[in-house]
């Protein structure tokens, strides 16, 4: 068997492997890819390399993220949520100061796990939240404020014990639940780039150049300026925060029929 026919029949193992949602027939495409490979001492990488360019290469895109309508409370959160998902799915983030649009840059694949991500989190991050805001915990909690007050043509700052509002605590919590869900997808990532890289050695290399190749689009397409604020809340409510994070600890990631399994195989 020629070279080509070898590398061709090896990634073609290889893309059968990864395509499967069965875990038993992944195993065994993958196992017999790596059978012909040894034999015929062939790197698992290199095949697959050259299958995927034989094939319609991938490019990467950007696409508009809508996340809600200028005014409305609460974007930043929202947008904090989505760019959390993305940093762990390989897709670049520009967003607009207003928090109502993202721009996102990466594969077709990667953005569309994003977006259904981002639907089925948000709609658990909002509803946490109420279900936290109707608790009332939050009212027990104090914080100090500064209050301006006029007096003889001068302004006086003090610092008065205020309760908690309910609009602080709100995004206290979704804040908390964002950045908790950021980590757990972070994790979930190095998790499964660890077993890829072990079970298929090259892995690291192909990630690598996909990497690559995302930051040359994003450098070339980006338009970009300055830097978003991001969702920082000028109260502090420690309550929310730790509601917030246990919320995010316990949310499902994947669960839903649309969803991809959490430790979904890493496209190459």
């Amino acid at each position: 068997m020629s070279s080509d026919k070898m590398l061709t029949r090896i990634g073609g193992l290889l893309r059968q492997a990864e395509s499967t949602d069965n875990p038993h027939e992944a195993d065994a495409f993958l196992a017999a890819a790596q059978r012909l490979a040894t034999s015929a001492a062939v790197d698992l990488a290199v095949a697959r390399t050259h299958t995927v360019a034989r094939e319609r290469r991938a490019m990467p895109v950007q696409r508009l993220i809508t996340i809600g309508e200028s005014g409305k409370k609460g974007l930043r959160t929202y947008a904090q949520l989505f760019l959390a998902i993305a940093a762990a799915n390989d897709v670049q983030c520009d967003i607009t100061a207003t928090s109502t649009v993202i721009y996102a840059y990466g594969f077709t694949d990667d953005i569309d796990v994003c977006e259904a991500l981002y639907s089925s989190l948000l709609v658990q991050m909002v509803r946490a939240s109420d279900a936290y805001l109707r608790s009332g915990t939050y009212k027990g909690e104090t914080t100090v404020q500064t209050v301006v007050e006029r007096r003889g043509g001068r302004q006086i700052r003090t610092k008065v014990r205020k309760p908690v509002a309910g609009v602080t605590a709100r995004l206290n919590f979704q804040s908390a639940f964002a950045a908790r869900i950021g980590a757990r997808l972070a994790e979930a990532k190095q998790d499964t780039e660890r077993e890829a890289e072990e079970s298929t050695p090259g892995t690291a290399l192909v990630l690598r150049g996909k990497e690559l190749e995302l930051r040359d689009f994003y450098r070339t397409t980006s338009q970009a300026r300055g830097s978003w604020r991001g969702s920082r809340v000028a109260t502090r409510s420690t309550d929310a925060q730790r509601a917030g994070d246990r919320a995010g600890r316990t949310a499902r990631l994947g669960s839903s029929p649309e969803l991809p399994p959490a430790a979904r195989r890493l496209e190459r």
